[in-house]
């Protein structure tokens, strides 16, 4: 009889607690929407505005504001702002106090593509990525990509060289040739270093890097036209 009691108790319980969490469930299902809020990770708005977020949740389901949240397909919400070609990702839902948020992760450019007078950017996951209208990033300028594998040799050089801070912030243009051989303009000295192909690149930045660090302290940097690294454990210059 005891047994049996507790048991009764333990349902009664349980079926509260369903209770309550239908209630809830319905109460959040039946929020209405009082406002929308759109936040940017990593930064500011660059490539893309708030205003055009906005307009493409709007264009997905007419006036937002004052519906439902069971109304709301968020899913949709989200694709059609990540169909974007300037947005990475994109986290749409809806708070207790029903704001409807958006998070927006901007794609991320590394280089600008210059191709027979037009040009795109390369984002940092190896894809194309058009210019925007807002804004114009500073990433180095790469010029001879006649091919897709082109692209991707640019892609993996740039993850390879210019991740190093120095190379990085020396480096404004990027070319390559039909023997995917690659040539750097430099920012300081203006000069063009002759990398090579993609091989024995930390040997090369290390002696790119001895190499200016000796030109600076001797005040000779503008001597030189070029800085040549191909060949093994020197660095071939050439006078203007």
């Amino acid at each position: 009889m005891i047994k049996y009691k507790i048991y009764i108790k333990a349902f009664i319980f349980i079926l509260c607690i369903a209770g309550l969490f239908s209630f809830a469930n319905h109460r959040n299902a039946t929020r209405k929407i009082k406002k929308i809020e759109i936040e940017f990770e990593q930064g500011d708005n660059l490539y893309i505005t708030t205003e055009a977020v906005n307009k493409m949740l709007i264009q997905s389901s007419g006036n937002i504001r004052n519906q439902t949240k069971e109304n709301l397909f968020l899913r949709v919400l989200e694709q059609r702002v990540t169909d974007n070609e300037m947005i990475e990702n994109a986290e749409v839902y809806v708070t207790i106090d029903g704001v409807l948020k958006t998070r927006v992760l901007q794609r991320k450019p590394i280089a600008r593509i210059a191709v027979n007078g037009a040009s795109y950017y390369l984002d940092r996951q190896g894809k194309k990525m058009p210019l925007s209208k807002n804004y114009s990033a500073r990433v180095p300028i790469v010029n001879g990509v006649t091919s897709d594998e082109d692209l991707e040799l640019v892609y993996e050089f740039i993850k390879k060289v210019l991740v190093n801070d120095f190379m990085k912030k020396q480096i404004i243009g990027i070319t390559i040739n039909s023997k995917q051989e690659f040539t750097l303009k430099t920012r300081m000295g203006n000069q063009l270093i002759e990398f090579g192909k993609l091989e024995r690149v930390n040997a090369k930045i290390k002696k790119l890097i001895a190499f200016y660090q000796k030109v600076i302290k001797d005040k000779t940097l503008k001597k030189y036209s070029k800085i040549n690294l191909e060949y093994n454990k020197q660095v071939v210059c050439t006078n203007k």
